[in-house]
Formats: structure tokens, C-alpha cells, sequence
């Protein structure tokens, strides 16, 4: 196989999909993603939560958030293919006065973005999300329009409605190399073939520093395992229940099916590929979720599994051209926000490479911004 093509994106899941669809909207020419998996969308995208909140701490992340958010209402009218986005919305659970400083803070910013907000009284969370103790928190904050997302409907329609465009999507295709003429990019080397082009989109997540390392450049992401465990129906969990985060904890819940989806970040994870199931890793989930659900204390686990983020040192993620370096295109780094930000990703890597100006101002996820030191970090990571 030699191909031709005036962009090859780099990853097949929902971010690199979600650049394609806009790609192709915009016509920007011969478009070809590769996919090293069997399945569109099967390495970090078929792993994460589902959910979706514009509740962060930095301007940027907000906006992301909101625009896809807004993406997402109208995914189907966009797309021609029906996505179920259940704003059911997102609950962070408030214990202590420092936290709740950080996030009265973090409410005023999200509010003056036009982010409908709350802060609500510990006697308001239960008529939200019943079985949650309260005992020891004094405020929640609650958004009606964050919700849940179901990963496989954005794959599904954004690779049905970039095919329709044009775009060519090949499977089961690797990328073993680059092809660099100086300091440019000529085109991919795969397990199928090359195929020459001047641009490349990294969208390869977990995966982005190895591509960079094929351009010889550092790109500062890093692969970190998380857990979630699903457990099996429980009659207590109304369809309306919100996705749940206990700040203090780390815990975070929502509907799943007939019972919940229980998730943690376990900060001692060191980087790296292995996504095998810690039964360790799970038990301190279930230890979390007992003492925030008691009823849990019933439940049978039904499913666990492992998946990667691609974390920054920021916690922002990574969009514009590569430095040092011609024709690579990164939108990588969303540490754990990759699916609800894919929409507004999609869009606004799209506007750039075509040469409009972005619907939002990404000035604060540059590639740039690490050697200048100009980093905010965003501190609402779960």
C-alpha cells in the first residue's frame, strides 16, 4: 500500500474521529485516519466514565467544556447519527471549608462564562442522589446541563458521518515511523504501507509522546492507569441519578445500566502501558464507594476494568502545531477529559488547520507553553 493523502490523523478514537469529521466538513481535502486496533475507538476511549462537566477550574477547560456540551445537544442534527447525552448532571461533594473556598471560587468563574451552577445545602443532595451519605458535607455544588455521554454513539457517528465526507479510515494499521525530509514531515510509515503527506494529526493519546519520539520531539504526556468497577442492579438508583464526585475521597459515581459505575484515581500509579486489573486498586474503590453509599454494602460487582489517561503536567490539554518540527498537528493530553472535550477539540483543530479562527481562544494549550512557563494548572481532576 502507497497512499497519498494532505492529512493523516494519527489514533482512531474520539479525538482523532471528532478532528476528522470537521476536517472533513470543512472539505480540507484528502483525509486519512489509521487505527492500529481492530475497532474504532477500542484503546482509551472505550475505557473511560462517560461523563461530561464544564465544573473545572480554569476559563479554558470551562469553555471546552460548554462548547461541546453544546455539540453535544445537537450531535445528531451535526452528524446524522443519534448520541445519547443524558444531562442528568454532575454533583461534587463538598466537606470541609477549604474546599468549599476553592469551589465558591470556581462557581463565580463557571457562572460568569454562563455556566448554570449551584451551590445547594447538604438537605438538598438526597433529593438529587438518594442513597449519597451526607453526615459530613456541608455544601454540593450541582449543574443540570453536565451529564453523561456514551462513547460508543460519538465513535459510531463520527466515523459514519467523516466516511460520508470522504475520509478514508484504515483499521488494523499501525505506524511504525515517520517520514521527515529535514525538519518536515513527508508522511507515515505503517504495518500496511506509507503514505505520504505533509501534515500528520496526533491524535494517538496514551500513545502521543511515542509518536513524537518518531519525529524526535518531546511531547509531555504521560500514560497513567485508573480503574472502574460497575456494580449489578440496585432499585434504589433512580434514571435522574447524577454522575457523584466526593472531593475528598476522590470517588466518583454515576448510573450505570441498573446499578452504578464507581471510579478513583489512585495518585500512586506510576506511567506506563499496563492496563491490567489491580484487585487491590479495586478493593480501595469498593472502600471508597461503601463509605459515601452504604446501601453498596449488597451490591455485587458486575464488570471491572483498567484504561489510560494522557496526563500533562498542567492537566490541560495539548492543541496546535508541534514545535521544532513541520506538519505535526497535536491534539493530545486531555488527562482524563478526553472524551468530553472531543467535540470542541475536534472543532477548533479543525478551524486552525484550516486557517479560521477557532471558536474558542486555545491560546492556554499550546504546545508553546511548557518552554515558556506559562502553565495554569487545572486542579479539578478526578
Amino acid at each position: 500500500m502507497i497512499k497519498n493523502a494532505d492529512a493523516v490523523i494519527i489514533g482512531g478514537g474520539i479525538l482523532g474521529l471528532s478532528t476528522a469529521f470537521q476536517l472533513g466538513k470543512m472539505k480540507y481535502g484528502n483525509i486519512i485516519v489509521v487505527e492500529k486496533e481492530l475497532f474504532l475507538g477500542s484503546g482509551a476511549t472505550s475505557k473511560c466514565a462517560g461523563g461530561v462537566r464544564a465544573q473545572f477550574t480554569t476559563r479554558i477547560n470551562i469553555e471546552m467544556s460548554m462548547k461541546s456540551e453544546s455539540l453535544l445537544v445537537h450531535f445528531e442534527e451535526d452528524t446524522g447519527y443519534p448520541a445519547i447525552f443524558d444531562q442528568v448532571g454532575y454533583m461534587f461533594l463538598i466537606s470541609d471549608e477549604i474546599e468549599l473556598e476553592t469551589f465558591s471560587k470556581a462557581v463565580e468563574l463557571q457562572r460568569s462564562l454562563g455556566l448554570k451552577v449551584d451551590l445547594i445545602d447538604p438537605s438538598e443532595i438526597n433529593k438529587i442522589a438518594p442513597p449519597v451519605r451526607t453526615d459530613d458535607i456541608i455544601k454540593a455544588t450541582f449543574c443540570k446541563d453536565d451529564g453523561l455521554a456514551d462513547p460508543n454513539d460519538l465513535i459510531q457517528g463520527y466515523s459514519t458521518a467523516a466516511r460520508k465526507q470522504g475520509v478514508e479510515i484504515l483499521i488494523e494499521t499501525e505506524v511504525t515511523g515517520l517520514k521527515i525530509a529535514g525538519d518536515k514531515i513527508t508522511g507515515v510509515k505503517t504495518n500496511k504501507g506509507d503514505i505520504d503527506t505533509p501534515l500528520i494529526i496526533n491524535a494517538a493519546g496514551p500513545f502521543a509522546k511515542v509518536v513524537g519520539q518518531m519525529a524526535g520531539i518531546a511531547i509531555p504526556v504521560e500514560p497513567i492507569k485508573r480503574q472502574i468497577v460497575t456494580t449489578g442492579a440496585l432499585d434504589y438508583i433512580p434514571h435522574t441519578f447524577p454522575m457523584v464526585v466526593d472531593v475528598k475521597s476522590g470517588l466518583y459515581f454515576h448510573k450505570e445500566s441498573p446499578g452504578l459505575l464507581l471510579g478513583w484515581a489512585d495518585k500512586s500509579v506510576q506511567p506506563g502501558f499496563d492496563i491490567s486489573i489491580d484487585p487491590d486498586y479495586t478493593d480501595a474503590i469498593l472502600i471508597r464507594a461503601l463509605e459515601r453509599v452504604p446501601q453498596l454494602e449488597t451490591a455485587k460487582v458486575s464488570k471491572s476494568w483498567a484504561g489510560l489517561y494522557e496526563t500533562t503536567p498542567d492537566h490541560h490539554a495539548i492543541i496546535g502545531f508541534a514545535p521544532d518540527i513541520t506538519g505535526m498537528f497535536l491534539n493530545v493530553g486531555f488527562s482524563g477529559h478526553g472524551m468530553m472535550h472531543a467535540p470542541a477539540a475536534g472543532l477548533v483543530a479543525a478551524e486552525i488547520i484550516c486557517g479560521k479562527k477557532p471558536s474558542i481562544d486555545i491560546s492556554p494549550l499550546s504546545p508553546l507553553r511548557f518552554a515558556k512557563g506559562a502553565i495554569h494548572e487545572e486542579t479539578n481532576v478526578i
